[in-house]
């Protein structure tokens, strides 16, 4: 049985449950002899009331259908973090998991990095904006949009965009169909950076922070003795960054002194409580084997998240039950049906044989095509069209994730 936790759907928006990422991979999932379950365990930042929820669910699936040969845990970005959580902290109900975009870092480091973007819009850009606390926050997008659209009209505001993304290691990379950027193209970066922003990010960043301190009674997220020059040094886009403040002819130095000398944000300290509470990955698998899988152009959940957890797994001496794959391609969790049945499928074939199978890029390929054109391709949201795309796992490695919850990365 798969036991599938959906990603964070917004207050207000429909929330039945889900017991897969859509509808062709469930019956692709469902064809080949897996059980799949979900509930509907709340909207905005829920991370709580699911896994409480998706536990019980497991005794409900036992009253109706009887106890399965193997429970997997898996899940979409917040849900992958509930499924790191899950194994963690059950594994005696879960005899593995698959974290597919996860939030992997664990909810504090993940809050900080937005909270650290958000500072740079505010100290460059947008002055007015609430970074915590704010009882108006869709009010806040709007202002947050017309200041990256003041900023889009000169060299030195998009630099400042850049500046701020690069806090939180943002691909500049959009578009699930379209190429990666040159590596030089840097207005070309900016650009995909600024649509990152515009069609999910910011809403994250402010209206989803909004509810998420509601959960948490408070704000987790702190900068204090943050040292922005020093991040930009780790960033993964610190060379688009410093090309287009020499181009524009701006002073990076000066704006980094601005947010040298900007005042701090303090958190809560029983708001850091509950994030650390749920979650923060200990990176203890108990003998349970995990899975992870990340698109390398995710701008809304950087591929970074992936070095944070797989530390804190080598951390605790449990390495060697933990694979890492990635996928060539822009978007958050825009992964194809044959992409994510082949990743169930290997977890499972770890759970029942105790060893993993061959998992390079190549074998990872192998898989999904083996599993037929139907799933390799991807429905037009508009047209409707079944689009073609071969699978994309790729060798891949990460920055450092820059603001990791034990402080170390």
């Amino acid at each position: 049985m798969l036991v599938y936790s959906h990603g964070l759907v917004f207050p207000g928006d429909p929330n039945p449950p889900a017991i897969a990422p859509d509808a062709t991979t469930g019956q692709a999932l469902l064809t080949r002899g897996y059980a799949l379950a979900g509930s509907a365990f709340g909207t905005g930042y829920a991370v709580e009331q699911a896994l409480r929820d998706q536990v019980e669910l497991l005794d409900v699936y036992a009253d109706l259908a009887g106890k399965p040969k193997r429970t997997l845990a898996w899940g979409t970005s917040m849900g992958g973090l509930i499924t790191g959580e899950l194994v963690e902290k059950h594994p005696k109900r879960f005899q593995a998991g698959l974290a597919t975009c996860g939030l992997m870092g664990g909810t504090v480091g993940l809050w900080n990095t937005y909270l650290d973007t958000m500072f740079v819009i505010k100290t460059l850009l947008a002055p007015s904006i609430l970074l915590t606390g704010d009882p108006e926050p869709f009010d806040t997008v709007g202002t947050v949009f017309s200041a990256l659209e003041a900023a889009e009209k000169s060299s030195g505001g998009r630099a400042r965009i850049a500046l701020a993304v690069a806090m939180m290691d943002m691909p500049g990379w959009f578009g699930a169909g379209s190429p990666r950027p040159p590596a030089g193209d840097f207005a070309a970066q900016q650009e995909a950076q600024v649509t990152h922003l515009r069609e999910l990010v910011v809403f994250l960043m402010v209206a989803a922070r909004a509810e998420m301190e509601q959960h948490a009674g408070g704000n987790p997220s702190t900068n204090v003795g943050v040292d922005y020059a020093r991040q930009l040094r780790r960033s993964t886009d610190r060379a688009e960054v410093k090309g287009l403040y020499a181009a524009a002819g701006v002073s990076l130095k000066a704006d980094l002194h601005r947010l040298a000398v900007a005042p701090r944000i303090k958190a809560s300290k029983p708001a850091v409580a509950y994030a650390r509470k749920f979650a923060t990955f200990s990176g203890e698998l108990h003998g349970r084997p995990m899975v992870t899988l990340h698109t390398t152009g995710d701008g809304a959940v950087a591929p970074e998240h992936e070095q944070a957890y797989a530390k804190q797994v080598s951390r605790s001496g449990d390495r060697r039950l933990l694979r890492t794959l990635f996928i060539e391609r822009a978007g958050h969790c825009t992964f194809t049906p044959a992409e994510l049945v082949a990743s169930v499928q290997l977890i499972d074939q770890r759970a029942r044989s105790g060893y993993f199978p061959a998992t390079s890029p190549a074998s990872m390929k192998s898989r999904a095509v083996a599993l037929g054109p139907e799933l390799n391709g991807v429905t037009d949201d508009d047209s409707g069209q079944f689009i073609p795309v071969a699978p994309e796992f790729t060798q891949y490695h990460t920055g450092r994730f820059l603001r990791p919850a034990a402080g170390r990365s």
